[in-house]
């Protein structure tokens, strides 16, 4: 475990943050008082900004995963005949 001032964390950021992505723990101090601490990511975190947003917005609920489970695609089900669809466009195209 490290512990870093401020200063030197804002001047060298890169070289502390991938000591804590190597598993190194490093507690960042302000006039010797410890006020944050960099820790490496938890093991069940994912990789991918992108997935673990996803993850916790399904954790609270503000999104639902999808039903389908079989990875297949659901049959087409067309909201309407071809020549339905066209006689709409006619008609709208008259107008």
């Amino acid at each position: 475990m490290r512990s870093v001032g401020i200063k030197t964390l804002k001047n060298r950021l890169s070289e502390y943050v991938r000591l804590a992505a190597a598993g190194e723990t490093v507690l960042v101090t302000d006039r010797d008082r410890v006020v944050a601490e960099l820790v490496p990511p938890s093991a069940s975190r994912s990789r991918l900004l992108a997935n673990e947003k996803l993850a916790q917005a399904v954790r609270d609920g503000t999104i639902t995963p999808a039903k389908i489970v079989s990875g297949e695609l659901p049959p087409r089900m067309p909201v309407m005949s071809f020549e339905a669809l066209m006689r709409e466009l006619s008609a709208d195209r008259e107008e």
